[in-house]
């Protein structure tokens, strides 16, 4: 499956949640991550992520996709996903 992580996190959290992150996912731009996972690899993200968080006070969205979505860049790309190898 294909996702886009995009999370609310406080400063004192934010650099944990991406480092976690990056393990998986692509990092696309600041808070936001994406890339293709397994079944397991998403229930790993899911469950480290409630580690990570205080859900009384952060947001993480997740969406599910099928496949990798068609994209469009407005302005600079921060992180380009050519540079995946």
């Amino acid at each position: 499956m294909y996702v886009v992580i995009v999370y609310d996190v406080a400063v004192d959290r934010v650099n944990k949640v991406k480092k976690f992150l990056r393990q998986y996912l692509h990092w696309v731009q600041n808070s936001v991550f994406e890339g293709e996972i397994t079944l397991a690899e998403f229930e790993r993200i899911k469950a480290g992520i409630k580690e990570l968080i205080d859900e009384d006070e952060d947001s993480i969205v997740i969406y599910k996709l099928r496949s990798m979505p068609k994209r469009e860049t407005i302005g600079i790309e921060k992180n380009p996903l050519d540079d995946i190898i």
